[in-house]
C-alpha cells in the first residue's frame, strides 16, 4: 500500500531520500533503506503510528541512538527513532530508581542518579550515546556486568506500546496488564507451551554468563515477570517508550590491575579466574587492539612482547579494602604468567589505565581506508572454561581466511568481541565474511555458546539462530511472537526468521553499492568518524 502521513501523527514523518538515506546505516555492517522515518513526539504519537501501520501492513523499526551492531535498527519498513523521547524524571535524594523517556542517553541517566549519591552500573562502551530504550531491547550489559550483571534485572517498568496501539505500564513485581489483547493472548497460549518446552530442557544455554540470543524464555519460567520476557526482545514484542530503571549508591572505593601476558590464551584462563577474586570488571585486549591503540597515539605502559592484555576493576566499601582486593586479583594473574602488571589506586591513575580500553574504536575509524574493522562475530559468549578454546579457534578461523581480527572485550564473563579486518577491494572479501561467520558460529556451538552477549541478534544472526538454539527453544521463540504481534509489524527478520533472509545482505562497505545522497552520506560519514550516534540525524541532514 502506498505510504502516506499518518494523519493525526504531531511528530516528524519523512519520505524524501535524503532522510531515509540517513537511518539506512547503523554501527553494524548492514545497510537497507526503510520507507519512511517517523520521529514521533511522545508515546500519544507512537500508538497512532502503530494503530496506522498495522492497518496497513507496515513494518514498524524501533531505534534509537544507531549505535546497535547486529542489524536490528534498520530494515524495510518506517524506521520509528525513539531518540526524542527524552523526559527524565529527577530522583530525590532518597531514590532507588529513576523513569526516563526510552531516548534518554545512559551517560545522562548516569549523571541524573550522580546528583543524588547514586550511580546506574549498567555501564556498556557506548554508554555515552546509547539509549535506555535501545539497552532494554537488546539486554544491553558492559565491564561491570561481571559483578552487576545486564540491563536485564535492573529494569523495573517499562511503558509500552502493544501490537493493537494499546498503551500500557508492565511493572516488576505486579500482575501484569491482562485486558491489553497481546498480553491476553500470550498468557491463554504461548505461556503454557513455552513452560512445558522449558520443563523438557534444551531451552538455555548452560554455564553461559550473559545472553542476549532469542527470547529470555528460561528467565521467564523462572520468574513469571513478563518484564523478563519483554526485555532483550529487540522491538519485536512492543515498542518501549520509557523506561524505569533501579539505582544504587555509588562506590566507596575502587582499584585497578593491568597485567601483560606472552600468550592471549593464558590471558584467558587468568580472566577466568579473576571472577573468582572478586573483579568487578575483566577487559581482554590482544595485540592487534594494543598496535590500532598506539597508532592512534595512545602510550601501552606493557611490554612490547605482550600478547594480550586484562585490564581488571575491584569495587569495595573501603580503599584498603579495595587495595587488598586488587592485590589479591594481581596474586592470581601471576599464577599464570604476567609479563608486567601495573596497580592503580587513584581515580586518575585508574582513569589513565581505562583509557586504552576505549581507545580502539576512534582508532580502527582512522586505519588504512582499505581495511574495514567489521562487526559480524563480535558478540559471542561461551561457558567460562571454553574461554580459551573459543580464542584459539577464532584465531584459527581468521587465518584460515587469510584475515586479522581485532579481539578484546569482557574475558570475565568469557564475552569476547571479534572485528575482523577485511579489505574490500579483494574480490573475495564477501567469500572471507560468510566463511568466518558460518564457522565462528559453528565453533560457537560446538563449545555450548551463544552468538550474542549483549548486542542482540538483529537481521544479522537471526538466520543462524538455528546453529546455537535446540528446536525446543526456537518453537518458543516463535510462539511468543506470534501471541505478542501475530500481524508481523513489529521488526520482522529480528529473534525469528523471515522465509529465505540470509545473515548477510547489503553490506555498507561494499564498493559496488549505490552511493547515497552526498547530505546522507557526509552525515552518517560525521558519525562514524566522531562516534556522533548521540546526534539527531534529521539536525545532520
Amino acid at each position: 500500500m502506498p505510504l502516506d502521513t499518518p494523519a493525526g501523527f504531531r511528530g516528524a514523518f519523512r519520505l524524501d531520500d535524503d532522510a531515509r538515506a540517513v537511518y539506512s546505516e547503523a554501527a553494524g555492517i548492514g545497510r537497507a533503506w526503510p520507507r519512511a522515518v517517523a520521529v514521533p513526539r511522545d508515546s500519544a504519537d507512537v500508538s497512532l503510528l502503530v494503530r496506522w501501520a498495522r492497518d496497513r501492513g507496515h513494518a514498524i523499526i524501533p531505534r534509537g541512538s544507531g549505535s546497535s551492531m547486529a542489524g536490528g535498527a534498520i530494515g524495510d519498513g518506517i524506521v520509528l527513532d525513539l531518540s526524542r523521547l527524552r523526559d527524565v524524571a529527577e530522583p530525590l535524594a532518597d531514590a532507588t530508581s529513576i523513569h526516563a523517556g526510552a531516548g534518554v542517553l545512559r551517560g545522562e541517566l548516569d549523571q541524573h542518579a550522580q546528583r543524588v549519591g547514586q550511580r546506574f552500573p549498567v555501564d556498556p562502551s557506548s554508554g555515552e550515546f546509547c539509549t535506555l530504550g535501545g539497552m532494554a531491547a537488546t539486554n544491553a550489559a558492559g565491564p561491570h556486568s561481571l559483578r552487576h550483571g545486564p540491563m536485564r534485572p535492573w529494569v523495573l517498568g517499562l511503558d509500552c506500546v502493544f501490537d493493537d496501539g494499546t498503551l500500557a505500564t508492565i511493572r516488576r513485581g505486579e500482575p501484569p496488564p491482562a485486558t491489553v489483547p497481546a498480553i491476553a493472548r500470550f498468557l491463554a497460549g504461548a505461556q503454557t507451551e513455552l513452560l512445558d518446552r522449558v520443563g523438557r530442557g534444551g531451552i538455555v544455554h548452560d554455564g553461559v554468563l550473559k545472553e542476549s540470543s532469542g527470547y529470555a524464555v528460561g528467565v521467564y519460567a523462572q520468574t513469571r515477570e513478563l518484564i523478563d520476557l519483554l526485555v532483550g526482545s529487540e522491538g519485536t514484542l512492543a515498542i518501549f517508550t520509557a523506561v524505569e530503571v533501579a539505582i544504587i549508591p555509588a562506590a566507596a572505593a575502587r582499584a585497578s590491575v593491568l597485567v601483560s601476558f606472552a600468550e592471549l590464551e593464558r590471558a584467558a584462563e587468568a580472566a577466568v579466574a579473576s571472577r573468582a577474586h572478586g573483579a568487578a570488571a575483566c577487559e581482554l585486549l590482544d595485540r592487534t587492539f594494543l598496535l590500532i591503540a598506539a597508532s592512534g597515539g595512545v602510550a601501552l605502559p606493557v611490554s612490547p612482547l605482550a600478547e594480550a592484555v586484562l585490564l581488571i576493576d575491584v569495587e569495595a566499601d573501603s580503599a584498603a579494602a579495595a587495595r587488598a582486593m586488587a592485590e589479591g586479583v594481581l596474586a592470581q594473574c601471576r599464577l599464570h604468567g604476567v609479563l608486567d602488571a601495573h596497580l592503580a589506586l587513584e581515580p586518575a591513575r585508574e582513569a589513565a589505565l581505562w583509557s586504552l580500553r576505549h581507545a580502539a574504536s576512534p582508532a580502527l575509524a582512522r586505519m588504512d581506508s582499505r581495511l574495514r574493522s567489521m562487526q559480524f562475530i563480535e558478540d559471542a559468549a561461551v561457558p567460562p572454561q571454553a574461554l580459551a578454546e573459543y580464542v584459539r579457534g577464532v584465531r584459527a578461523i581468521l587465518a584460515s581466511a587469510g584475515t586479522e581480527g581485532v579481539i578484546f572485550g569482557h574475558a570475565g564473563d568469557a564475552h569476547v568481541h571479534v572485528n575482523p579486518l577485511l579489505d574490500v577491494d579483494d574480490p573475495r572479501w564477501r567469500e572471507r565474511l560468510e566463511h568466518i561467520l558460518l564457522e565462528v558460529t559453528e565453533l560457537v556451538a560446538r563449545l555450548g555458546g551463544t552468538s550474542s552477549g549483549e548486542h542482540g541478534d538483529g537481521r544479522l544472526r537471526t538466520p543462524l539462530l538455528d546453529k546455537v538454539w535446540s528446536r525446543e527453544a526456537l518453537a518458543c521463540f516463535s510462539a511468543v511472537k506470534r501471541s505478542f504481534d501475530p500481524s508481523a509489524i513489529f521488526n520482522p527478520g529480528v529473534k525469528v526468521p523471515l522465509a529465505g533472509q540470509r545473515a548477510v545482505d547489503a553490506v555498507k562497505y561494499d564498493p559496488t553499492l549505490d552511493a547515497l545522497p552526498a547530505r546522507a552520506r557526509a552525515a552518517l560519514e560525521l558519525v562514524d568518524r566522531e562516534r556522533a550516534y548521540a546526534r539527531f540525524r534529521m539536525d545532520l541532514l
